[in-house]
């Protein structure tokens, strides 16, 4: 399987969880508010401070981004672009997005696909202290309750990266077994998942939000990515009995790579190792 020599030693445990409660739902993001603060809003409203969401057709504007791109310094194994700032009403085609804390602060990690104004097809991880939501649009969340997500140095990285970490309960009304995840770098994204899932005697269970890295993507209908450094979206995923019983992950994707490639599919399993992190909520659908 493919692997990038990452700047840090691997720590041992490849996987950072945390089992919790939690509730899928859905909200209007309000116009004119940044995007950070319209989620922010979203989720308080119904008793949750951290979470993810997806969404497809929405607008924003201003509108600000950066795509992956070589290290120019050696000091991570990829980097990001300088900043974009696209004029008028950007057009979102798609998008996840991890909702946290960072520095005591809301904070979010957002990837997806878009239409700028001019017409121009593009993607990548949007900013959150400049990206305004310009029209109304709704997206699909799912709040937790006994953690968070929380940004914190990765020293095998480099990187200051969310993970899930135990959090007090917010007493929010809940329906389902959840388990936050971040995968850590070069292992399969779907084997993980699938293995994650042996250990905790979860046979089913829904993926929501999902955003991270790839290196680079082989897809079931036979795409390939070659680029190494990606951003990803998980647009849908479900993990459920295969034919031999044991739990198969179906990841359907999209995601942009360090030369301005768009791509959409759904990702062959064992043959898509994560680049620097995949975060995501695995919903027990006992």
């Amino acid at each position: 399987m493919r692997s990038i020599k990452q700047p840090g030693a691997a720590v041992a445990e490849r996987i950072q969880w945390v089992e919790a409660r939690g509730r899928a739902f859905s909200f209007t993001l309000q116009a004119g508010l940044p995007l950070l603060e319209a989620a922010r809003r979203g989720f308080a409203a119904e008793g949750f401070t951290s979470g993810v969401l997806n969404f497809r057709h929405g607008a924003l504007g201003p509108f600000a981004y950066v795509m992956p791109a070589l290290s120019k310094t050696g000091e991570n194994a990829a980097f990001y672009s300088d900043t974009f700032r696209p004029g008028g009403v950007t057009r979102t085609k798609l998008g996840s997005m991890t909702l946290g804390m960072r520095a005591g602060a809301p904070f979010f990690h957002c990837h997806g696909l878009w239409t700028e104004a001019d017409g121009k097809a593009s993607g990548g991880h949007m900013l959150p202290d400049e990206t305004v939501v310009a029209e109304p649009f709704e997206v699909e969340a799912f709040g937790l309750d006994g953690a968070m997500f929380t940004a914190e140095p990765d020293p095998e990285t480099n990187f200051k990266l969310f993970g899930p970490v135990a959090a007090e309960s917010s007493r929010a009304r809940t329906t389902s077994r959840a388990y936050p995840l971040r995968l850590r770098p070069n292992q399969d994204f779907a084997g993980s998942l699938e293995e994650f899932c042996r250990a905790h005697g979860v046979a089913r269970a829904k993926i929501h939000g999902g955003v991270g890295s790839t290196i680079g993507a082989r897809f079931t209908h036979g795409g390939v990515t070659e680029p190494f450094a990606t951003e990803l979206a998980v647009t849908a995923g479900l993990i459920a009995p295969g034919h031999s019983g044991a739990p198969e992950a179906a990841l359907d994707v999209a995601l942009v790579d360090y030369t301005g490639g768009l791509a959409e599919g759904r990702l062959a399993r064992g043959d898509n190792p994560v680049l620097m992190t995949m975060e995501l909520v695995l919903e027990a659908q006992d």
